[in-house]
């Protein structure tokens, strides 16, 4: 429902950009519990009349599929500036006879009561004409009309007063919608933190709220780890693409902020333009101690197959390229014991897509403890089989992890035989930090980078632009290049892209970052860039 959502939204903004009088805020939570899974809300739905390709308006590709009415001569007429979709309840009638029933509720705001009104009447007429078995009751002093087409699953509508229309899967599900609206401690915006979060949605064009709790229970995911239990998404019209500001809410107290900066960290002018994933910030070593690594660890022990749930942020080497026996070279390393706990200024991270093995690259500012952190990992690679080798390159002094092997040069005859030496990482100093590859072939690209940094690179610069200026750090994700890596990581995206093809088929790369000190909540933006 989410990339719907953005989907929507992106196609939208493609057309032209909104005007900021057009930006508002949502008013529909009224309507939707505050132990709702999931609500979005789309502001200025009447852009969205104006796309043509199957798929992008869940309006016009959905809902009204097979009503028989045209959403541009029938809807469009009286639609406000409003829609809300939303999953009320897991099980609106608590049956467990019949399993669970999610109810789904539609709320759509009008601009001409009257016409709306004539368009509910006359959506019933038609399909009582199809054969539907039609229900009248008023509730609360609003008419509340229902179906049961030819035995198959009810649907509800009601006019209330002359704001809204509703639709929803079951009478049920509408009048509690009604109820919630006239009581309003049962509503989502009595929620506190509801009123908090509504800060940031106040100039987007869509907003989606989450009770990660009962999402994950709706998506059948455990949630074995539990640090934040709500969460927003609100969407803004920026230049070149799409902005997403999210809140995520602690049900405790939040561990400490790291650090913000005023701009991107030099270490990333060591990581080449053509990366696919780079990461930019400071301090590893305060990493796990801070408020993204308790978002990360709920993340984290939804995502991983095997339920882990450990409270560190501890990957094993070989997460980042292939799972093969050389991959496993360097798989005893353990990042926050190895290598975050020494890492105290600035760092950068790199993965360049190169058939299934990605190149990696991890820049890392020097510091006191620098030259014992380097020590113990040639200790581990010379645990793990490996010379621990010098050379020069470019009168550069060259570290190498190599594997050693003798090969027979002469196939037949007397043996004449000759070493080579396989590289599974090599480090050096530039300046004032170390860089670490996964390949000499690398390093030379690091060495020779001159003016194609990912630092100076325009489309980097482009999606920054669009994040607030103090933050602490960038994750930057070059879609085009890096969706390999990330679907063999992350299986659903494979999903994800058939639910919300156009958007990725337009999608060029995201750039992520977190920032804000609140204890009781962790800010982060997301910029899509989009193509033009």
């Amino acid at each position: 429902m989410l990339l719907l959502s953005i989907t929507s939204c992106a196609e939208a903004l493609a057309a032209s950009p909104f005007g900021k009088e057009n930006l508002i805020e949502s008013n529909s939570a009224i309507f939707v519990s505050k132990q709702a899974p999931v609500m979005i809300s789309i502001l200025n739905p009447e852009r969205l009349q104006s796309l043509d390709k199957p798929g992008y308006s869940f309006l016009k590709a959905d809902f009204f599929k097979n009503s028989g009415f045209n959403f541009r001569e029938d809807v469009q007429p009286w639609l406000g500036n409003e829609v809300t979709l939303a999953v009320t309840s897991l099980d609106f009638d608590r049956d467990p006879d019949n399993g669970k029933l999610p109810g789904y509720l539609l709320a759509m705001a009008t601009k001409s009561p009257e016409k709306s009104r004539e368009f509910v009447q006359l959506f019933f007429s038609k399909r009582v004409l199809a054969g539907a078995e039609l229900s009248v009751e008023e509730f609360a002093g609003i008419k509340v009309i229902s179906d049961a087409p030819n035995n198959k699953a009810t649907l509800a509508g009601a006019v209330v007063g002359d704001k809204y229309v509703l639709f929803a899967n079951d009478p049920k599900v509408l009048r509690e919608a009604i109820n919630n609206a006239q009581a309003p401690d049962l509503s989502l915006t009595s929620v506190k933190k509801y009123e908090d979060i509504k800060q940031v949605s106040q100039k987007s064009l869509g907003v989606a709220f989450f009770n990660l709790p009962i999402v994950a229970e709706w998506l059948g995911l455990k949630l074995p780890i539990q640090n934040f239990d709500e969460q927003s998404v609100a969407l803004l019209p920026v230049s070149k693409g799409l902005l997403a500001q999210t809140v995520a809410l602690s049900t405790q107290e939040m561990l400490a902020p790291l650090e913000s900066l005023s701009k991107p960290v030099d270490a990333l002018k060591y990581i080449p333009a053509n990366v696919g994933i780079a990461v930019g910030s400071t301090d590893l070593s305060n990493l796990s101690d801070s408020n993204l690594a308790m978002f990360w660890q709920q993340l984290k022990s939804v995502l991983s197959p095997q339920g882990e749930t450990n409270a560190g942020i501890n990957l094993n080497f070989s997460n980042f390229v292939q799972q093969d026996a050389e991959a496993q070279k360097l798989s005893s390393i353990d990042l926050s014991k190895d290598i975050f706990n020494w890492v105290q200024g600035e760092y950068a991270i790199g993965l360049i897509s190169s058939g299934q093995s990605p190149e990696w690259i991890f820049v890392t500012e020097k510091a006191p403890s620098t030259q014992e952190g380097i020590a113990n990992l040639d200790s581990i690679a010379a645990k793990n089989g490996l010379s621990v080798t010098e050379f020069s390159l470019f009168d550069k002094p060259i570290v190498a992890w190599t594997q050693l092997k003798a090969t027979d040069a002469n196939k037949s005859g007397k043996p004449s035989f000759s070493i080579e030496a396989k590289a599974y990482g090599v480090h050096t100093t530039l300046d004032n930090y170390e860089i670490f590859t996964s390949s000499l072939e690398t390093m030379y690209e690091v060495l020779t980078i001159k003016d194609n940094a990912l630092l100076e690179n325009r489309n980097f610069k482009n999606s920054i632009a669009a994040l607030p200026e103090s933050n602490a750090g960038y994750v930057y994700i070059n879609w085009v290049t890096s969706q390999g890596i990330l679907e063999r990581q992350i299986p659903i995206l494979k999903l994800l892209k058939l639910v919300a093809k156009p958007f990725f088929t337009n999608l060029r790369s995201l750039t992520i970052t977190n920032y804000g000190s609140d204890t009781n909540s962790l800010k982060g933006d997301v910029f899509f860039q989009l193509e033009e």
